[in-house]
């Protein structure tokens, strides 16, 4: 596998206007999509795995122990995340309870994902495992791309390599490991094992890798064969890399830090615990965050918050 140091900046992955939905060819699949069930909707959702923005769309999307939720942001005013309301209701998608347990916008209009079947579904996978699954119709239906029936990532990230094609990096639940992809997830390499509860990598940098573990913020600059702790850095649970390389994350506590490559700054602060988050990029950048309140927007880095979908009670 190829994995060079030089790549080709990409366009804004995040950016709310001017995009075009992106596809990737599928190739070698033998195995044909579920059938998209009615949607069902409900104002409230359990334990979230991953949260993410689709600027194709203007869809934000979170995934569950049962399934893959829409949150309708698309309705809302271009001035979102402003006020404290939001649209106080998501949809399960095709009416599957899918534990979706890995999740990504991998790029404007395609989303890839992880986990589990539909408990209701009949599957032959042992172990039931997805492997890598992928959707181009805002998850309706899921094609199947490799690894099916062997793993279940828990973590997904991607970025586009310099010809084109998508580096994947997946954290295997089974035996924390990280598997690299340099091919859009059709073939992988295993990388030594990390304990990792949350993986980033630098959209400028397909090589640099961020991992949140128990002894701090971890950095692999050969894309995920060595890790090396990060100087000074606050002790993260959660973190991503805007498109210009900034560090965001959210600590042990809920305090929210940005780090420009200087100076780490803490912000505001979650509600308890939080389960998930993910940056927005755009004119008017803001986070998403998954914690105690339930899934909400914010602009200041967590200062003042717009709840999109309140905690089950």
């Amino acid at each position: 596998m190829n994995r060079a140091s030089t790549y080709a900046p990409r366009r804004a992955r995040w950016g709310l206007a001017g995009l075009t939905s992106t596809a990737l060819v599928l190739t070698g699949c033998t195995l044909a999509p579920p059938v998209a069930a009615p949607s069902k909707e409900d104002p409230v959702l359990g334990h979230i795995h991953a949260v993410d923005y689709d600027p194709a769309t203007r869809r934000t999307y979170a995934s569950a122990h049962n399934g893959v939720w829409l949150v309708p942001t698309d309705d809302l005013p271009d001035s979102y995340p402003a006020g404290d309301t939001g649209p106080d209701v998501a949809t399960q998608i095709a009416g599957r309870a899918q534990d979706t347990m890995g999740f990504t916008v991998a790029r404007p209009g395609l989303l890839l994902g992880s986990g589990h079947p539909d408990p209701a579904q009949q599957t032959q996978l042992d172990p039931p495992n997805l492997g890598l699954i992928s959707s181009v119709d805002g998850a309706e239906t899921w094609m199947p791309l490799s690894l099916r029936g062997e793993t279940d990532f828990h973590d997904l990230e991607a970025v586009e390599l310099d010809d084109g094609q998508l580096r994947i990096y997946g954290h295997d639940a089974a035996d924390a490991t990280i598997l690299v992809s340099d091919d859009s997830g059709k073939t992988w390499d295993r990388m030594p094992s990390v304990q990792a509860r949350d993986l980033a990598v630098d959209p400028q940098r397909p090589d640099r890798l961020y991992a949140t573990t128990a002894e701090g913020l971890l950095r692999s600059d050969d894309a995920g064969t060595t890790f090396a702790p990060v100087s000074g850095a606050p002790a993260l649970f959660l973190v991503t890399i805007t498109d210009a390389g900034a560090i965001v994350g959210i600590d042990v506590e809920g305090v929210i830090h940005t780090f420009d490559g200087t100076t780490w700054t803490a912000h505001g602060r979650t509600d308890g615990t939080p389960e998930a988050f993910a940056y927005v990029d755009g004119a008017a950048p803001w986070l998403l965050i998954a914690d105690q309140r339930g899934l909400v927007a914010t602009e200041d880095y967590g200062d003042t918050a717009t709840i999109l979908l309140p905690m089950a009670d």
